[in-house]
Order: C-alpha cells, then sequence, then structure tokens
C-alpha cells in the first residue's frame, strides 16, 4: 500500500513546545497522570483571566460580529492600534499600515510567505520562538541562528549578526523582550542592530508581545520608535499582557520608508485578502484592552503575581547544584543552563522526556528553541508559588540521577 507523505516544504519545520515530549505527556494524561505543565505560556489555566471589562466588550459586540470585516481588521481595532503606536513614538503610522490577524503566529507566518523566495536568508536569534524558525523555513527561506550570549545577559552578539550576513540576507528577527530568556534589550543595542540593518538594507522584524511584561522598574524601548530610515514589522497582541490568548488576536505594523516597500505591502494584501479576515469577535477586545486599565501593572511588582512567581523560581532553580540562570527583566519564562561537568545531557530531548516520565514534569529542552547546545530548558513560571516549589523540587530530585 502506498504511503501517503507530507510536503517537503514541512521536512526542516519544527515545533517542539507541542512536540514528542507534549504527545508523551498526553498519553500519560490519559492513564490518569496529573502532569505539571511548565511547556507553554498559556495563562488561562494559572488563573491569569482576562479583564472583565474586555471580555463584555466581546460579548456585547457579538451580534454585530457575524460578518466578514475588513480584510485588515476592523477600524475601531486598528485605530486603536495606531494610537499605541503614538504612545510608543512609533512615527506615520496609518490605519492602513495595520493588519489585525488570528494571534501574532498568523501574521508571523504571512510575513515570511509574503517576502521569502527559496534560499532567501533570515537573521533569526538562538534562542529563538521557533515558530520564527518554522515560518521562515516554511516559506522556502533559509533561518540563519544569530548567537545570543548568555555570559551578557542574552544580549544578541552584535558581531556575530554581522558575521552572517550575506546577499541572501533579507531580515533581521529581533524578539523583545526574548521569548524564551526574558532578556529585554537596552536602546544602545537596538540602535546597533538597526545601523546594521541600514547599512545592509534589511527589514527589522520586532516581535514585541511581551512589551508591557516587565520586572524591577525596567522600561521597553519599541525598535520601530528609533529609526524612521530602516523598514520595521512590529508584531503585538493580545495573548500576553492581556492573558487573552484563546482570543488569537494580535497586530502587524509597518513602518519605516513604505514607498520602498510597495511591491511587498502588495503581497502583504494580497495573503491578508486570501484569508478574508481575522476573527471578528475577539477584534472588539483590542480597543478595550489598548485604551483600558492596563492591569498587567499590578502582576509585574512586588506582591504581583508574577514577580513572585519569577524570584522565587528564579532563586530555586540557582539553588540547585550545577544550574545557573540568568535572571529575567521580562516575558514570563527562565532559561536555566546545567553545568555540562556535572550533568553530561547529550540528548537534551530524552532529558525531557525522562523528566517527564519520573517526576511528571513537563518542560521544553533548549535545542527546541534552536539553541545549539543540550544544557538549557526552558521553564514556565505562570503556576501558583505552591506548585513552582513542587516543580522544581521534582527537577533537583532528578537531575541528582543524571550527576557524573
Amino acid at each position: 500500500m502506498s504511503v501517503i507523505r507530507k510536503s517537503n516544504k514541512l521536512i526542516n519545520v519544527c515545533y517542539d513546545i507541542r512536540g514528542p515530549v507534549l504527545q508523551e505527556a498526553k498519553r500519560l494524561e490519559e492513564e490518569g497522570h496529573r502532569i505539571l505543565k511548565l511547556n507553554i505560556g498559556n495563562p488561562a489555566p494559572w488563573g491569569f483571566e482576562a479583564p472583565e471589562e474586555i471580555v463584555q466588550d466581546v460579548i456585547l459586540n457579538l451580534p454585530a460580529s457575524q460578518g466578514y470585516c475588513d480584510s485588515k481588521g476592523l477600524f475601531s481595532a486598528r485605530k486603536a492600534v495606531m494610537q499605541e503606536c503614538q504612545r510608543k513614538n512609533i512615527r506615520n503610522v496609518g490605519i492602513d499600515d495595520i493588519y489585525i490577524g488570528n494571534g501574532v503566529s498568523e501574521l508571523i507566518v504571512m510575513s515570511m510567505q509574503g517576502l521569502l523566495n527559496d534560499n532567501d536568508e533570515m537573521l533569526i536569534p538562538a534562542p529563538d520562538y521557533p515558530l520564527w524558525t518554522a515560518a521562515v523555513s516554511l516559506a522556502g527561506g533559509n533561518p540563519v541562528h544569530y548567537i545570543c550570549d548568555e555570559q551578557q545577559d542574552w544580549y544578541p552578539d552584535i558581531d556575530d549578526i554581522r558575521s552572517k550576513i550575506t546577499p541572501n540576507t533579507r531580515g533581521i528577527v529581533v524578539i523583545n523582550p526574548n521569548n524564551p530568556t526574558g532578556a529585554l534589550y537596552p536602546e544602545s543595542l537596538l540602535l546597533e542592530i538597526l545601523e546594521l540593518a541600514r547599512e545592509h538594507k534589511l527589514i527589522v522584524f520586532a516581535d514585541e508581545i511581551y512589551d508591557k511584561i516587565l520586572y524591577d522598574g525596567e522600561q521597553h524601548t519599541s525598535l520601530a520608535s528609533l529609526a524612521d530610515d530602516v523598514l520595521c514589522i512590529t508584531f503585538n497582541g493580545l495573548s500576553k499582557t492581556y492573558r487573552a490568548a484563546g482570543f488569537r488576536s494580535g497586530w502587524m505594523i509597518i513602518s519605516g520608508p513604505k514607498h520602498r516597500a510597495r511591491d511587498l505591502i502588495e503581497g502583504f494584501e494580497m495573503l491578508s485578502n486570501m484569508r478574508l479576515c481575522a476573527n471578528v469577535p475577539s477584534q472588539h477586545a483590542i480597543q478595550t484592552a489598548l485604551g483600558g486599565y492596563q492591569s498587567i501593572n499590578e502582576l509585574i511588582v512586588p506582591g504581583g503575581r508574577l514577580y513572585e512567581q519569577r524570584t522565587l523560581a528564579w532563586e530555586m532553580l540557582n539553588d540547585i547544584p550545577g544550574v545557573s540562570c540568568v535572571k529575567p527583566k521580562g516575558a514570563m519564562y527562565l532559561f536555566p543552563k546545567l553545568d555540562p561537568a556535572r550533568y553530561p545531557i547529550r540528548n537534551d530531548e530524552k532529558f525531557a522526556l525522562d523528566l517527564l516520565q519520573q517526576q511528571k514534569v513537563l518542560i521544553v529542552q533548549g535545542s527546541g528553541f534552536n539553541y545549539p547546545d543540550t544544557q538549557h530548558f526552558r521553564l514556565v513560571f505562570l503556576p501558583s508559588k505552591d506548585l513552582l516549589t513542587d516543580a522544581i523540587e521534582r527537577i533537583g530530585s532528578f537531575l541528582r540521577t543524571y550527576e557524573q
């Protein structure tokens, strides 16, 4: 019997956040095991709910949401995003420069499909949010990973970026605050990245979905606010800051010298038209979210859940012999390192699978974020302090079985 195979375009596509280890977790749950899931940044299951006024606005507007809207999105939603651009000092952004999507994920894939030809290259951080690498591969391009330096607070290595630019390079992806490391980049570093883009005529893709989830009084600078002469495509949405991941409501903003990108923008518009429009009901949440009370601010200060859980998890991980972790300045993740002299891990997916099977704790191995070693993993600190304590104690107990 002939085998029906998947497209060759999917051969190099990988998304281990929902990969084989998660499938094993589902199997264990079906057997009745309780799994501590520290693998995905999904706020709702851990009691982080969307603000009530956002939910109410979606409910109230349901009767008016039964038909298609403009392919780029509701006017009210795009107007709210435009006003957010003004607040963040991203200049010369009009209504037509904004696209609403079914989450940032859809827009990332759409932007890569619209830009890349076969064998075009895209510079992507290592570690990265793996959808970026997958989207480049799916579009026929080649993802080229630049190193973020753990010894320098996980900042991108500018020299490494420079060394990897070729005639085939089309753009640079910047994830700030970063997933999975929680790093937040200073303005001086962003300016260096923009200078590289300016020099080599590259597009900058700025993934800023965690821009309001910041700790210790840190401030976020939107990359597009620093240059009017570099084409910037900025991504953001409701999933994290507004705890509305299931709404699938995100946006993409085009700024900079748009006159040089008319053909590319026409391509984006074609792809936007082809999917007809984004989910209409959830678009009604955008104006309320951006213009309303920013309840995230209560969660990221001392006494707030995210702040306290980050601190607890970071301290507990660093207290495990042979484990070190840079303190995240933003987002909701930790990316600890295991000392290879103490824990000689050769296959980090097997490490994650063994941890799951033995301790019923689900994490994502570092190689799932395209980082070139087997000594890291990502842990989500969304669960309550009691659950985090239990999970990290189990990790510590498990690591003792891996000691050299």
